[in-house]
């Protein structure tokens, strides 16, 4: 992995990139704030190793910058400020990870190997969207047609399952199991009920109905042919 390593402690920043270079990375130092800031904006790395008190400017600032111009690389955090507010305060900056002096070199490689793991932001769903019908999983909020529509957390969970599924017949079972997390049959119209709760929510009152049912077979939502 080609790695960004901006460490300002000379002694610390040079045994930081051997280590790094020894388990068979790629690593870039700098030194200072602004050099950092420059590569860290400027060069592609798959993990940044920024400490947070730099001279020029401080990890969090670095942070900040990068975030806002869009960089998403995953950033591990490396500071002696350990206190509950000052994760927080690294977390909320857009750092992914946070670790605390002093620490051991392996647990470094552990989080950095982590992170590295982790599927690019770009690519993970947040919104799931079928004609005119929205639903955000981080806001855990959805519309449909711009109108805000208020679920309860299970008919969230199956409207999720089935828009996951948009085109697709999904049957009882599979929402027993999906959503209940069900391995049996119990014996109730659990399903038929939220089913219809979430018809009435989504449906009621619109010119094109998006959740059908299939006669003997299940359920399908799909948008207008």
């Amino acid at each position: 992995m080609k790695l960004l390593l901006v460490e300002d402690d000379a002694e610390g920043g040079a045994y930081l990139k051997k280590a790094l270079a020894e388990a068979g990375h790629t690593v870039d130092h700098a030194a200072g704030g602004r050099e950092g800031l420059l590569l860290a904006a400027g060069e592609p790395y798959d993990v940044i190793v920024l400490d947070r008190m730099l001279p020029q400017m401080d990890g969090l600032a670095i942070l900040r910058t990068i975030r806002a111009s869009g960089v998403k690389t995953p950033v591990l955090l490396l500071t002696a400020l350990g206190g509950i507010d000052d994760r927080v305060e690294g977390l909320d900056a857009g750092g992914d990870d946070y670790l605390v002096k002093p620490f051991a070199l392996a647990e470094l490689l552990a989080r950095v190997n982590a992170l590295a793991r982790r599927p690019p932001t770009q690519d993970l769903q947040t919104t799931l969207s079928v004609a005119d019908l929205k639903l955000d999983l981080l806001k855990r909020q959805v519309t449909r047609g711009g109108q805000r529509i208020e679920l309860q957390p299970r008919e969230f969970q199956l409207l999720e399952y089935l828009m996951r599924h948009a085109g697709r017949v999904v049957t009882r079972t599979m929402l027993l199991e999906s959503v209940w997390d069900f391995h049996f049959d119990p014996k109730t119209n659990i399903v038929e009920t939220h089913m219809s709760r979430l018809r009435g929510k989504i449906d009621r009152g619109r010119s094109e109905e998006l959740i059908h049912t299939v006669r003997g077979a299940g359920y399908c939502l799909r948008g207008p042919d």
